[in-house]
């Protein structure tokens, strides 16, 4: 494992997660890349996005399956504008680059909101820091690990 992952993995196990990192050896910067090589639905992929809600970092953990909705997400936040961060921007507060996003292990803690569609899932695979490792978790697991507001994020 590389070093960053190493840190990932041990951030992970001081947060009492059962599941170990998974490194492969090509890239899984998308959540289409990442079922395929997991083979499962692409609706299990934990997508940690980073957005600006109203110039502040939030982090949306998302399905795989679907697109959140900003405005839908805005109004359940309160916020006035939310918007997709710059790959600078993602990297400054998340210290991991776009494609690789975790829910944790950033350098401050980022309000989160994680999408319930997850909770489908008895197992879903979420980013480790880098563009080519992973970990499998739980919805439940995620809410706990970020302590993040489960939400609907895609609106019905």
């Amino acid at each position: 494992m590389s070093n960053a992952t190493d840190t990932f993995a041990a951030r992970l196990r001081e947060l009492g997660v059962a599941g170990q990192v998974v490194e492969f050896d090509v890239e899984l910067p998308t959540a289409a890349a990442a079922a395929a090589e997991l083979g499962c639905d692409i609706g299990a992929i934990a997508n940690s996005l980073v957005f600006t809600a109203d110039d502040e970092p939030l982090l949306i953990v998302a399905s795989g399956a679907h697109r959140v909705d900003t405005r839908h997400v805005a109004r359940l936040l309160g916020v006035r504008r939310i918007r997709r961060a710059t790959p600078e921007f993602v990297l400054a507060v998340t210290g991991q680059p776009v494609g690789g996003v975790g829910p944790v292990d950033h350098p401050e803690p980022i309000r989160t909101v994680v999408d319930r569609k997850l909770a489908e899932y008895p197992v879903v695979w979420a980013g480790a820091g880098r563009k080519h490792a992973m970990f499998p978790t739980s919805f439940e697991e995620l809410v706990r690990i970020t302590g993040g507001l489960p939400a609907e994020v895609e609106k019905s």
